[in-house]
């Protein structure tokens, strides 16, 4: 069985890459008779200097790009029929708040040395578009934590320290001096680029082109 291996670079506070690995998911139960795939989370921020309170999503997103807040509320509508056809919650996408995802990032790094980096990363996706709720607070992630049966004390330590920091910063800048400058991005096999939320097929046909290819 031929192995491919997909570094996803990405953001909790992203839709569409919540949407692009939903989508992944479907492309990969197309293949697997075939093919063994493993996965590896990688960090990236949208909003790194966010600090302190959040602000309603529509007129931020709005003011980041220099848009109406109609237009914005017409793109997120997209975005949550989308999801609705992918089983992924989008219900209260419109609703949310800007947030930090630093903190975050730093569990799902730890949440992967306990084999759920995958897990959590949907934990934080499904507390973020499905409830609205504030991803960088640490009673959210700590809920994250123990829903997925993690010691939600080991979680409170590593929050209260800066363990993680250096990882989740070495992980950007890493990826960002490799040129990936909006996310999703999927890597292939170290070497090949897949950018954004790509349909199941289109990743079906590229995942095939890339295991024909020598080594």
């Amino acid at each position: 069985m031929q192995k491919i291996h997909i570094d996803i670079v990405s953001d909790i506070a992203c839709p569409w890459c919540a949407i692009g690995y939903a989508r992944l998911e479907q492309a990969i139960k197309q293949l697997a008779p075939e093919y063994e795939f493993g996965v590896q989370w990688h960090a990236f921020e949208l909003n790194p200097d966010h600090s302190g309170e959040g602000e309603p999503i529509l007129p931020a997103l709005a003011r980041k790009y220099g848009r109406s807040e109609e237009e914005m509320r017409a793109t997120q509508n997209q975005m949550m029929s989308i999801a609705k056809d992918l089983g992924v919650n989008f219900e209260k996408l419109q609703e949310r708040l800007t947030t930090n995802t630093f903190d975050a990032h730093r569990l799902v790094k730890w949440a992967g040395e306990q084999g759920l980096q995958t897990e959590m990363k949907l934990a934080l996706f499904e507390a973020y578009f499905g409830r609205a709720e504030d991803v960088s607070d640490p009673s959210v992630l700590l809920s994250c934590v123990e829903n997925l049966g993690l010691d939600r004390a080991r979680a409170e330590q590593i929050l209260n320290s800066d363990e993680y920091a250096d990882v989740v910063r070495a992980d950007e800048a890493t990826y960002q001096q490799a040129g990936v400058s909006a996310v999703p991005a999927f890597i292939v096999n170290g070497k090949y680029l897949i950018s954004g939320a790509q349909e199941p097929d289109t990743l079906v046909q590229a995942f095939e082109e890339i295991a024909a290819k020598p080594e």
